[in-house]
């Protein structure tokens, strides 16, 4: 009977433990306002560039000289570029390539540099060669090396994707590198060898998920990183080739009529801003919420006093 009954102590001590922590890992959740401001906007951006083109008549292609650089009103709520183009809607289509091409860049780049950081740290001699071609790579300032890139390739949104994953794939290498270097050297990794296990489960089954937190977190800024990239490259004439519409082309024609037009260099820039705003406050909310050494924050609690 107390064999019994201590088992069923320790099944009741372990569910109220699950519960606690469900509970505190909510309230870090819900007090992270980084994370939820972050995560909120950019649901909100890219609800925007989902569903912006149902919700307007106009076509981003479509010129009317005659409506050229027009200011906002009823008619054009952000105005009109030099040719006539509803604003509103070469923004909206501009958010689709943006996010589309920081997304990619973002997915692939974190794949391909998760596999070149877990084969390196568990790999030495992988890791003298892997590494000495990733420092060459992130010696190069990014923006050259993407403007280098694309010159070679020529304009076009797949080449813009490629150069960009070549220019933030070693960072990301090195970051996951670091961190798996950390995680080989554990104990339990030892105990895994000893029992025999091969090199592909212990890299894949027990050093991968502990990288996958600190992983998602640089994603996030690779995500941003790429939208301003992209924008510099189109800003730049080797980008997103007209009449496609891209933040950064939108931009580059907004600087020729900036003292007629300020529409077509306020709302774009807006538009780039908020969008690495958001992801840069997902990343550091997403970097708080999994760092064990910080507590979650007692929600405030506001009242109103009568004075006098």
């Amino acid at each position: 009977m107390s064999t019994l009954h201590s088992h069923e102590d320790i099944a009741e001590m372990r569910k109220k433990l699950v519960k606690e922590q469900r509970g505190l890992r909510n309230q870090k959740l819900r007090t992270n306002y980084a994370l939820v401001i972050g995560a909120g906007l950019l649901i909100l951006l890219l609800a925007l560039a989902l569903l912006g083109p149902f919700l307007t008549s106009y076509s981003p292609n479509e010129m009317k000289i005659v409506e050229r650089l027009k200011p906002p009103g009823a008619e054009h709520l952000l105005g009109t570029d030099e040719f006539g183009r509803d604003l509103l809607t070469r923004l909206v289509y501009g958010a689709q390539v943006s996010m589309s091409v920081g997304l990619a860049v973002a997915l692939i780049s974190s794949t391909l540099g998760l596999i070149i950081g877990l084969y390196a740290s568990y790999y030495r001699a992988l890791d003298h060669i892997l590494m000495r071609i990733c420092d060459g790579l992130v010696a190069i300032p990014a923006i050259l090396l993407a403007i280098a890139l694309m010159s070679a390739l020529g304009a076009s949104a797949l080449n813009v994707i490629i150069a960009l994953t070549v220019v933030f794939t070693p960072n990301i290498a090195r970051v996951v590198r670091s961190r798996a270097l950390v995680v080989r050297e554990q104990t339990y990794i030892e105990a895994i060898k000893s029992q025999g296990a091969g090199a592909s489960r212990i890299i894949w089954g027990h050093i991968a998920p502990n990288t996958l937190s600190i992983l998602l977190v640089q994603a996030t800024f690779v995500f941003a990183e790429a939208i301003i990239s992209e924008a510099a490259l189109s800003f730049l004439g080797v980008g997103i080739p007209a009449p496609a519409a891209s933040w950064g082309n939108i931009l580059q024609a907004g600087k020729l009529v900036i003292y007629k037009a300020w529409w077509m260099v306020v709302f774009p820039g807006t538009a780039l801003i908020l969008s690495v705003l958001a992801l840069n406050l997902l990343g550091d909310g997403l970097r708080d919420y999994w760092d064990p050494h910080i507590k979650p924050q007692r929600p405030r609690k506001w009242s109103l006093r009568k004075k006098g």
